[in-house]
C-alpha cells in the first residue's frame, strides 16, 4: 500500500538492482550483477568483496567491543547490602 500510495504522489522507488549498492553506479540490464547476502547488488566483484571486507570487520570489532564489556562487568565487585528488613501482617 505505501509505494502504490508514492507512485499516485508522483514519486516511485528505484529498483533495488538499479544500482550498486557500494559505489552507486548504474547496474545495465545486459551486464552481470554481483549479489551478497540475499538481495544487494554490486557492479564487480570488487565492489561486492569491499562490502564483504567492511562487514567483516564490522563483525570483528563488535565481538571485540561486547567481549570487552563482559570481561569489564565481570571484574567489578558484587556490592552486598546489610541491614534489617521488617515486615508486618
Amino acid at each position: 500500500m505505501r509505494s502504490a500510495a508514492l507512485s499516485y504522489a508522483g514519486y516511485e522507488e528505484p529498483h533495488f538492482l538499479e544500482a550498486c549498492t557500494l559505489c552507486s553506479k548504474p547496474l545495465g540490464h545486459n551486464s552481470d550483477i554481483f549479489m551478497y547476502r540475499g538481495n544487494t547488488p554490486f557492479c564487480s566483484q570488487e565492489c561486492r568483496q569491499e562490502q564483504i571486507e567492511n562487514d567483516e570487520a564490522r563483525e570483528r570489532r563488535w565481538k571485540v567491543s561486547s567481549s570487552k564489556k563482559s570481561t569489564e562487568t565481570s571484574k567489578k565487585p558484587a556490592t552486598v547490602q546489610t541491614g534489617t528488613l521488617v515486615a508486618s501482617n
